[in-house]
Order: structure tokens, then sequence, then C-alpha cells
């Protein structure tokens, strides 16, 4: 009687543990036996794991993204899949294992999550597209009734992805997990098994498959696991089929002796006539260099002779001038200037600071707001002997992201100020810009600012030789311009410096101490992460970087410590209350576990401004 029962309980138990194939396609509008993983209510949830692809197309190619879509802490994806950074480039395909909590609720298994639509969009996009078929389009389309065929950007969907938890007979079996696998081209059964170190009939069992069974692309099975997951990736995909016979038609060559003969004089001719056009190539080219060395030699004799002030120094340097017979613009600097600046008269700065009125023109620091000839420019007081240094360096560079250099004043001696006359972005500093509660900046801005910022790092850091610090990077020195994209000023001072001659150990930025090592030229551009990382909390927060260790410590919660719904109420009241609920959450928390990775006291274990710019790239 005993043993009768017993045989009873186990096919029972075989029955509700097995679950069921379903062959359709992910966009398939068909409800199967196997759509979704059937449960009774009497089961408890359970902690399981699915298998996700990198995807570049969707923006998800490292850990940091994935994490953050499917909201799991970065650092428990790392020590799953034996990944050394959350912001690894991912190779395509690679097979990511995620961990999930898989619940009953009502007839079916789900592992709930939410999301937030970034694009206009479709169901069958976000279900087989964003989240690799690990849920049908049907399935996402029942659980979100009030959503037409298309999704708005903005739009908040409920995912339930497909998941199981072992049933009794399984669980008496030994079986711990339940993994969800989504079926690509060239996938099967044995391979699969293999790839978890499995028994194939396992495998069938699990999902009510039959031997020699067949499972198609955009559909999901689950793989029965009695320890915890480990993806064996050096196991190969099955080939797709091979396409069948096809049969060819032999071409018989023919001889056309007429035919030859053109081609032969074609190329004959062909050929005299780039012989002639080279030629005519190179009378132009010497043409032109001898012209530009007549305007070359003709701009320096002008020059030569050129004042660009009046016999006395300039009422802010505070010191007495003297008349002077020598050119404060000597042919010897020119010669290296590779580009053109307009030279200004003292009488010329003057008229526009008004007189350097501190009241409505002085914007910071020996840096005055002015206007010449109808445009809003930027006029800074230096030293003569930094002026060079500045203009040496703009000689260098060209970068749409760069505040440009238009002209330039000197003093009649090298010890009275001389000026530099840059562009004046029509929005002002960054920092102003967020201070403005009138006309706040919105989310996509920030972003668009954030990558802006970390484009031109990237090419001080990578595009130039030697590779150059900015060393004075923060929101006061990134401007805006009418079309909300950022530029950096204040380059070339004496702050910014060659990486290659940077010794210095510790380096104060926005408030915060940056601790550097004796520095090469690769760790010192480090210095320049550190406050873009300051920059990134300043647009997340709103909050001005003075008080740097409150806005590092407001970031602590980063860390592990707190729990996953805390994680994200504590960093929703870090976002600057401005921007109300405009923003994406996963991109919110993707900026500032960047931030983070830029704070670290270690300076080699900050990121490059290259994974930087690969991170920021996926969101604009």
């Amino acid at each position: 009687m005993i043993y009768a029962l017993f045989l009873i309980w186990v096919a029972v138990s075989s029955s509700s543990a097995q679950q069921f194939y379903d062959p359709s396609g992910c966009s398939s509008d068909t409800s199967n036996q196997g759509s979704r993983y059937t449960c009774d209510s009497a089961q408890q949830p359970c902690r399981t794991f699915l298998v996700y692809r990198a995807n570049q197309h969707f923006g998800h190619q490292n850990l940091l993204n994935i994490s953050a879509l499917f909201q799991v802490e970065s650092d428990e994806l790392l020590d799953l899949n034996n990944i050394a950074s959350p912001l690894e480039t991912l190779k395509r395909g690679r097979e990511v294992l995620v961990p999930i909590n898989c619940s009953c609720s009502g007839e079916y298994f789900q592992a709930s999550l939410s999301y937030i639509v970034s694009e206009r969009t479709s169901f069958p996009e976000i279900a087989c597209g964003v989240f690799e078929g690990l849920l049908k389009s049907l399935t996402l389309l029942q659980e979100n009734p009030s959503q037409g065929t298309d999704v708005e950007t903005g739009v908040k969907l409920d995912v339930p992805l497909r998941c199981a938890c072992p049933g009794g007979f399984a669980r008496f079996n030994g079986v711990k997990y339940l993994v969800t696998y989504p079926i690509l081209e060239g996938d099967g059964i044995t391979p699969l098994s293999m790839k978890f170190s499995i028994a194939p009939e396992d495998l069938l069992a699990a999902n009510h498959l039959e031997p020699k069974s067949t499972v198609y692309p955009n559909t999901t099975v689950l793989v029965p696991l009695k320890s915890d997951p480990v993806i064996n990736l050096n196991v190969p995909d099955s080939p797709p089929p091979t396409p069948g016979f096809l049969p060819t038609i032999t071409v018989e060559k023919t001889k056309n002796t007429k035919l030859r003969k053109l081609y032969i004089a074609g190329s004959v001719v062909g050929f005299f006539l780039i012989v002639v056009a080279l030629l005519a190539c190179g009378f132009y080219v010497k043409a032109v260099k001898k012209r530009k060395g007549e305007r070359l030699q003709s701009f320096t004799d002008r020059n030569s002779v050129l004042s660009c002030s009046t016999a006395r120094s300039s009422p802010r340097s505070g010191q007495t001038g003297r008349s002077s017979t020598n050119s404060c613009l000597s042919p010897d600097l020119l010669a290296g200037i590779k580009f053109s600046l307009y030279n200004y008269g003292i009488e010329d700065i003057k008229r526009a600071t008004n007189d350097f009125n501190e009241d409505t023109n002085k914007i910071g620091e020996q840096v005055y707001r002015g206007l010449i000839d109808n445009e809003s420019v930027m006029i800074k007081q230096m030293r003569f002997e930094d002026t060079r240094q500045v203009i040496d360096m703009h000689s260098k560079i060209n970068h749409v992201n760069i505040v440009s250099l238009h002209g330039v004043c000197y003093g009649e001696n090298d010890f009275a100020w001389s000026y530099l006359i840059f562009e004046l972005p029509t929005n002002g500093c960054l920092r102003n810009c967020l201070s403005d509660q009138a006309n706040r900046l919105s989310w996509r801005r920030r972003t668009q600012i954030a990558f802006d910022v970390a484009t031109i790092l990237h090419y001080l850091h990578y595009c130039i030789f030697p590779s150059y610090a900015h060393m004075s990077v923060n929101s006061r020195n990134i401007y805006v311009t009418s079309k909300w994209r950022a530029k950096l000023a204040n380059i070339g001072s004496t702050l910014a410096i060659s990486a290659s001659t940077m010794n210095d150990k510790v380096v104060t930025v926005n408030g915060l101490v940056a601790p550097q090592n004796p520095m090469n030229e690769a760790a010192s551009v480090k210095v320049d992460v550190f406050a873009f990382g300051v920059v990134l909390l300043e647009l997340i927060s709103g909050k001005e970087a003075a008080q740097g260790t409150f806005l590092k410590d407001s970031i602590r919660f980063l860390g592990g410590g707190a729990n996953e719904g805390g994680c994200f109420e504590q960093l929703r009241s870090f976002i600057d209350p401005c921007l109300k609920n405009e923003y994406l959450i996963a991109e919110a928390l993707c900026l500032a576990i960047l931030a983070k990775a830029c704070l670290e006291d270690d300076p080699l274990r900050r990121p490059s401004m290259d994974d930087i710019l690969k991170v920021l790239g996926r969101m604009v």
C-alpha cells in the first residue's frame, strides 16, 4: 500500500515538475502549452538564474548595462561570470548568467521586472530584442493591456520573464535550479547539455521533450542543475544547417579578338590620361605652395611693425608701463602660431569690458565678459609668458568641444598684463545652467553634456602627442552653447600640463583630494578622470562640487550595503529634484556607478576615457 502511494506521489510530482516546451517563436501571437511555465499556489518562491547574451545593438555590451536592465548588483554578476570589470566590453553574444527571484503569480511562474522605454518601439522589439526572447511579446502585451501596438518613450512596462522553480520530485532528484536559456540559431540539445555538463536525457525530461526533438530559435528551454550554474564557454554552438546543393551551369569561354583589342586600346588611353592628371596635380600643388609662401611672408612683414597696445599698461596690472619701440608681437612668436589670431589694442579691450567693470563684466578670477563687433567674448587677463603657452596649445588642437581662441592683446612690455580673447558660448558655464531653477537642464541635455566633455578629454588623452592632462576640469570651466552642447575652457593654462611631466602625489579636484602615485604618462591623465567623476555627480544631483566630500559620501550606498529597493530610493533622493520623474532610472544608476568608478582612490583602478566614452555613447 505504501509503495503504491509512493508511486502515485512520484507520478504526480513528476508531471508537475516537468514544464512543456513551446516551439512557437518569441513574436508569435499564439499562446501554447509552455508559452509560460505553470505552477500552483502552494509552490514557494525560489532564487534561480537566466542566461542573457551581450548585445551592442541595444546598448547591453557590459555588465554595468546588463545589471541595470535586470536590476541586480553588478558585483554579483562579476563573481558569477568571472569578469574583471563591470565596464569591460563583452564580445557580441557572450553568455552571461543573471540571478533572478522566481515566484508563482496566479498559475504561472515569473520573474517580475519593470522597464522604462527609452525610445518609441513595439512589444516584439522589447520582448524579442531587448530581452532576447526571455518572454513572448504576447505575454508582454497581456501584462500591459493599456498600451497600444506601439509603445511611447517614457512608458513604464511590467515585464514577467520566464522562469520556474523545481517541483517536489525534481528536488527529490537533487535538482536545485531550473535555468532559463534562450535558444539561438545553431543551438541544440547535445551542445547545450555539454555547455552545462548535464545529461541530454535530463534536459529533455525537464522540458517534456522526446529524444531527437528539435528546438527552435527565439524559444526557451529550462536547464536542470544540481549545483550552482557554470557555463562552459569553450563548447561551440551547433553549426547552422548546410544549404542544399545548387546545380551549376558550365559557361563556355568565348574568344572575341575585336573585344580584346578594344580592352587593350582603352587601357593605353586610360594610362595616358592618368599620367597627364598626375602632372597637372603636381604643377597645381607647386603653385599653391608658392602662393602660400608669398602670403606668409607678407603677413610676417606687416606684423613685425605692428603694436597691439598703448604706451601704458592695463589698468588691471597694477604696474607702471614704460614706452618701447619694440613690437609686442615679434616675428619669432608668429613663427610658432599655426593659425591666425586677431590683434587687439588695449583700448579695444577697455571698450569691450566697460573699462574692466567688476560689477557688470567680471565673470571669474581675472576673466571678463565683453562685446567685440557685436559678438559676446570672454577676455582673460594673464601674464605675458603664460599667453604664449596658451597660444601654443591652441595651435596644436582643433576640436569642436573646445572654447575657441579668437585673438590676443599683449602689454607693451614683459611686465604688463596681456589678454586673450575667447568665444563665449551663449548659455554660459555649466554651473550656472545647473543652478538656474527657472530654466532647468533636462536629463537628455545632461547626458549629452557628459558625453561632450568625455569626448574632448578622450581627444586630449589619446589624439595628441604627448597626451595632455587638463588638470582643471570642473563645472565652471565647461560652457554650454545655444544648442546645449558642451565646450571645455582653460586649455593650455598653467594648471593643465603635459601628462609626461606630472609627478605630484596628491591633487585637489573640486574640493576632493585625488590621491596619485608617482606618475608615468599613462597614470597622470587619471586626474582628469577623477574630476570628470565629480562633474558627473553635479550633473546627476545639481549640487555644486564645492562640497566635494559631501557628493562623494552621497553615493556610498552604491557600494553594495543597501538592498535593491533601498538603493533605488537613495538614488532617487540624490537626483536633482528639478528633474522630477523625467529621467530613466537605469541611466541614472549607470551614471552614478560610472562616477563612483571615476572617484576611486587608486588612480589605476579608475576607468580610462576610452572606457567612459563607450558607456556614454549608448545614452546619447
